[in-house]
């Protein structure tokens, strides 16, 4: 019943087109090879040599330029795309009102398409639990979308250089988002994200040393394999096959997920959470993260929602979800 459910709800989001396989080497600053079969290792190789130095990948230049007009804040992103609409960072402030004792924030990273008023209430209820939230739109989503496109496709696309530059750039707004909570004086800081936002909440955690704890709701260990087999992303795989296997498009995207990264989060609290009928992120990918986690000892907290991935947004399932990772940061902050 809940996959028939879910694959229902998967296709409510409107029409997904696959779009246009590409290396994108151009959007990490390569040159294409002399020999086209040769653009494959290349892309190895300077995914290997961003894994290795990940500390300068995930760098963050500072930044003063942070603007606040009522709820919304600004600045501008530490990466620079050629859409200019995409290279300044929103985000919606929901502080507590009458802090007690230390001061404690959370930064929100919404799932892939998530629209304007996404995790809203997540915010609010966490006001409720006494911790101010700061909800992040994601590059190309929200005000940063391009106006011709209907859907946030250039952060999760066949593009396969853009798709590594942008979800980085998140990462790096993310840490910035961090970085103005700092300044007005938040001492308790944690990151919580859905999705594509677990995916990159968990790489901000692994890099941002500010960054007390991290719940991540929906969990995979590996970005390329969510692409190659979750539901939400099976338009783009036509595109991928025939161009690149999953061995490769795993070892190229390395960078942007989590399994490289897990002792980097020791010491952190961490929750993971997944559903149980998931097919967007395939339950038997959450649960080889969570071995991993097991194998190397790293302390962490579990929660298995009894629903899909798309009913995780629905009643009563986005009740348990929302305070599953609302007791948990306010437990951990």
């Amino acid at each position: 019943m809940f996959h028939r459910w879910e694959r229902r709800l998967a296709g409510l989001g409107g029409e997904k087109l696959p779009g246009t396989f590409d290396w994108g080497l151009d959007w990490l600053g390569l040159n294409a090879a002399e020999n086209a079969d040769d653009v494959p290792r290349q892309l190895e190789a300077w995914a290997a040599k961003a894994l290795a130095s990940s500390d300068e990948f995930f760098g963050l230049p500072p930044c003063a330029e942070y603007e606040l007009t009522g709820d919304r804040l600004s600045f501008p992103s530490a990466v620079i795309t050629p859409h200019a609409s995409n290279n300044t960072v929103h985000a919606r402030f929901f502080p507590e009102s009458s802090p007690r004792g230390r001061r404690r924030a959370v930064l929100v990273l919404p799932q892939w398409n998530a629209d304007n008023d996404g995790h809203v209430a997540l915010c609010r209820l966490l006001n409720r639990m006494g911790i101010t939230a700061l909800r992040l739109s994601l590059p190309y989503h929200h005000d940063r979308k391009l106006p011709e496109l209907s859907r946030a496709d250039y952060i999760v696309s066949a593009n396969i250089g853009r798709t590594l530059q942008v979800c980085r750039q998140a990462v790096l707004d993310g840490r910035r988002a961090i970085a103005w909570l700092t300044s007005r004086g938040y001492e308790s800081i944690g990151v919580v994200g859905t999705s594509l936002g677990s995916c990159l909440s968990m790489l901000i955690a692994a890099h941002e040393p500010l960054v007390k704890a991290a719940a991540l709701n929906h969990i995979s260990p590996y970005f390329a394999d969510v692409i190659w087999d979750g539901i939400s992303t099976a338009h783009l795989r036509p595109s991928l096959e025939g161009q690149i296997d999953l061995e490769c498009l795993r070892r190229i995207w390395m960078p942007i997920s989590p399994f490289p990264y897990l002792d980097r989060v020791r010491g952190k609290k961490v929750l993971l959470v997944y559903a149980e009928y998931d097919l967007t992120f395939p339950v038997g990918l959450s649960r080889v993260l969570v071995d991993e986690f097991r194998r190397r000892g790293v302390e962490h907290e579990l929660a298995v929602l009894p629903c899909g991935h798309y009913s995780t947004a629905v009643t009563p399932f986005k009740w348990v979800a929302g305070f599953t990772l609302c007791r948990f940061l306010t437990r951990s902050l």
